[in-house]
């Protein structure tokens, strides 16, 4: 099924072995879809997991709650960190 042509707003092009490409070109034909719907079916969701686990941290529903405890009641200061504020430049 053919995307409508105002959703193509760039153009990006690989290099595939001929064997790959009649590959993805079955596949796609499999699909019912053309060759740019079927990659992009399959990439987008792909590349959305790679940009989660490198930016999305989970915790467990216990360790949520000791984070927002920790944000609402924060420890007070021990010397090290009292010791570690007083070596910063003053700069910062």
């Amino acid at each position: 099924m053919p995307r409508p042509a105002d959703n193509k707003t760039e153009r990006y092009q690989i290099r595939i072995p001929p064997s790959e490409k009649a590959m993805i070109a079955r596949a796609a034909a499999l699909s019912h879809k053309d060759m740019a719907d079927f990659i992009l079916d399959k990439i987008v969701p792909a590349a959305q997991a790679v940009i989660d686990a490198a930016e999305v941290t989970k915790v467990s529903d216990r360790d949520f709650k000791r984070i927002l405890d920790l944000l609402e009641h924060p420890p007070k200061p021990n010397a090290r960190l009292k010791a570690a504020i007083a070596a910063l430049p003053d700069t910062l």
